[in-house]
């Protein structure tokens, strides 16, 4: 009995790290990954009105006034993007996790489009690779 406790706990705790680790690209390091926060922290701070981040959320047809939290620290490739998130709160308290998608020219970094991807752990799909 006490090894399929130990089992279930080493299998559990796996599937954790692998969840953990699912939205960052550790080989993405360096001045890029540094690179790609600050421009997302510069979108954030050029489209702040008011001390609110607003967007337009295309999927509910209505203008976003956001309060910025945090920027996460994983950030991932798809397709020609460099892919992070940053957690914002509107005012009834919602939870919206933001995807940025980050470009590269001549070495330079800019947030070209901001996407919600999720309201309160409610995920919504997109798909960035042809």
């Amino acid at each position: 009995m006490k090894i399929s406790k130990v089992i279930a706990a080493v299998i559990l705790i796996a599937g954790m790290a692998t969840a953990a680790f699912a939205g960052n690209d550790p080989s993405i390091k360096g001045k890029v990954r540094t690179d790609i926060q600050a421009a997302m922290n510069e979108h954030v701070g050029q489209n702040t009105v008011g001390e609110k981040y607003v967007i337009y959320d295309a999927v509910d047809g209505a203008l976003k006034k956001l309060t910025f939290e945090k920027v996460h620290e994983g950030i991932v490739k798809k397709g020609d993007f460099y892919v992070s998130c940053a957690n914002f709160v509107d005012g009834q308290n919602r939870k919206y996790d933001i995807d940025f998608l980050v470009v590269e020219k001549d070495g330079s970094f800019r947030v070209l489009q901001p996407l919600v991807h999720s309201i309160d752990g409610k995920k919504r799909a997109y798909r960035l690779e042809d």
